[in-house]
């Protein structure tokens, strides 16, 4: 019978730094082709919203199994998350479901251990200032992540709500910055973590060396980075079929003439591998565009599932 694994079970199942190293083995797994997984189907609910399903297969790891997962930007006026979702694992000899997982939080976790991985990867070794935009639940997880992966002096944050922006800070130890632009100029890594669907920062803000990592704006009408500097960067990306169909930075820029389909080429598993380059100088900017890739769910459910039995953690249901 399947296990039903409620968030405080994921919770209790995954930690930050374990979840790291198996986020770069899932990148650079899809990278080498070890993985089947098709680019998520998306139905569009209303303006900003939509219903995602990510399915994948892991032959060599035993993990099939599907994402499900709604965005709706207006739950935050509702007292809920705006992602949400539900993750089923599948034994791929049999077929048996073996597990449903709350996805929430596996999202969560994941997108901030993959970010990390790309500071690990493509960031300066020498990045001592971190800055935030955005202060809700990805802007808190990637603080704890990022910390893992450098030791960063100083960590700045901006969000237009004030009231959500000093409890951020007061949380996190963040110096609350007075405009967007404050918090990114002289910064070494630049986190965006909102749910802006126009640029939120500018070209002339980011230095040279700089590591600017985008995890929203997830579709091809969206846009979170000023296209002139998605054009100047080194843009890595987690997924490159993925990236031309469903990130409005790359889509919109080849549209309008700023680069080719091979500017988003390059992805972060091939990277992580040592089949691609990362950061080519000192003075290079890179972006790391994340989408999300079913297979980073998919092995953070089941490493969630397997310590779960060992910890007699879930419930057993019937179906």
């Amino acid at each position: 019978m399947p296990l039903w694994l409620n968030e405080a079970d994921v919770r209790a199942t995954l930690s930050v730094p374990g979840l790291i190293d198996v986020m770069e083995q899932a990148l650079a797994a899809f990278s080498a082709g070890q993985i089947q997984q098709p680019v998520r189907s998306v139905i569009e609910l209303r303006d900003r919203e939509f219903f995602a399903v990510m399915p994948g297969y892991a032959g060599a790891r035993n993990i099939l199994g599907a994402k499900l997962v709604t965005v709706v930007p207006s739950n935050a006026g509702r007292a809920l998350h705006t992602h949400l979702a539900a993750i089923a694992l599948f034994d791929s000899t049999t077929g048996e479901l073996l597990a449903i997982a709350d996805g929430r939080y596996v999202t969560e976790a994941r997108t901030a251990a993959v970010s990390a991985v790309s500071v690990r990867h493509l960031a300066r070794a020498d990045a001592p200032v971190l800055a935030i935009v955005g202060s809700g639940v990805q802007a808190r997880s990637h603080v704890e992540a990022l910390r893992l992966v450098r030791d960063f002096r100083e960590v700045r944050a901006w969000s237009p709500t004030r009231q959500h922006l000093e409890r951020f800070a007061a949380e996190t130890g963040a110096r609350a910055a007075r405009t967007a632009e404050e918090a990114v100029r002289g910064a070494d890594v630049v986190l965006l973590a909102t749910s802006a669907v126009t640029p939120t920062i500018e070209d002339r803000w980011v230095g040279a060396g700089t590591h600017v990592i985008a995890i929203g704006a997830c579709r091809p009408s969206q846009r979170e980075i000023d296209p002139a500097l998605v054009a100047r960067a080194r843009l890595v990306v987690d997924s490159g079929e993925a990236a031309l169909r469903e990130s409005g930075d790359v889509v919109q820029g080849i549209g309008e003439g700023r680069f080719t389909e091979e500017h988003a080429r390059v992805e972060l598993g091939a990277v992580v591998a040592g089949r691609a380059q990362g950061r080519r100088s000192e003075q290079e900017v890179t972006i790391f565009k994340s989408l999300g890739l079913a297979i980073e769910d998919l092995m953070a459910a089941d490493l969630a599932y397997r310590r779960a039995l060992e910890q007699g953690r879930g419930l057993t249901v019937s179906l």
